[in-house]
């Protein structure tokens, strides 16, 4: 099985230049009419803001934070940008040539964007995004990641966690340090990544 990395780099090799721009969660913010902007923009009003990287090939949610601004962004790292915060249930879900065909919910315990507990498949339905509906007529599979059914990131690949079993229902991330042995009921593979994560439980 290829590494997301790899997966990534195909992507972004591969697709037609003017698609990439799913890639750019800036623009992607800015498309779905969300309130948004790139460093060095005011915010309109002080609140709670999701900063980011525009683009992120590791994924991983690195280099994400949840920052109060009063209004001036300049001090923020360049290259990122802000977005208004969103709470609710986090999904991931894959189409294939527009076709919902696989759908998780990611769960945690604590605040971050990155360790995640587990990730259990669902039967919750989405729409394809309109906004994406140009770009699957010539990529078989995209991924798209929703809080409070808001579309916040879009990969140009499928959901490389729930490809390891037949109709597989959980994956419960392993990160360094933690025990290896697997629950009742569940396998444990090797699945590196570059925030810690050694693998994971499945079933």
């Amino acid at each position: 099985m290829e590494l997301s990395m790899d997966l990534e780099t195909k992507a972004w090799l591969t697709t037609d230049a003017e698609h990439l721009w799913v890639m750019d969660k800036l623009i992607l913010a800015r498309t779905m009419g969300y309130i948004c902007g790139p460093v060095g923009l005011d915010v309109p009003y002080p609140g709670e803001y999701i900063v980011r990287p525009c683009v992120n090939m590791i994924g991983l949610g690195l280099g994400a934070q949840k920052v109060f601004l009063e209004q001036s962004t300049d001090h923020l790292p360049l290259g990122h940008f802000w977005c208004e915060w969103f709470e609710g249930d986090h999904y991931s879900v894959d189409y294939f040539w527009g076709q919902q065909e696989l759908t998780v919910k990611g769960i945690k315990n604590k605040d971050t964007f990155t360790h995640w507990d587990l990730w259990i498949r669902s039967d919750k339905s989405f729409s394809f995004p309109e906004e994406l509906e140009f770009v699957s007529l010539s990529i078989p599979w995209i991924n798209c990641e929703f809080i409070d059914g808001k579309l916040i990131e879009v990969h140009l690949r499928r959901n490389e966690d729930f490809s390891f079993l037949e109709n597989q229902q959980e994956f419960i991330p392993v990160w360094k340090g933690d025990n290896k042995e697997p629950p009742v009921g569940y396998q444990y593979i090797e699945y590196p990544d570059l925030h810690g994560r050694v693998g994971g439980f499945v079933r």
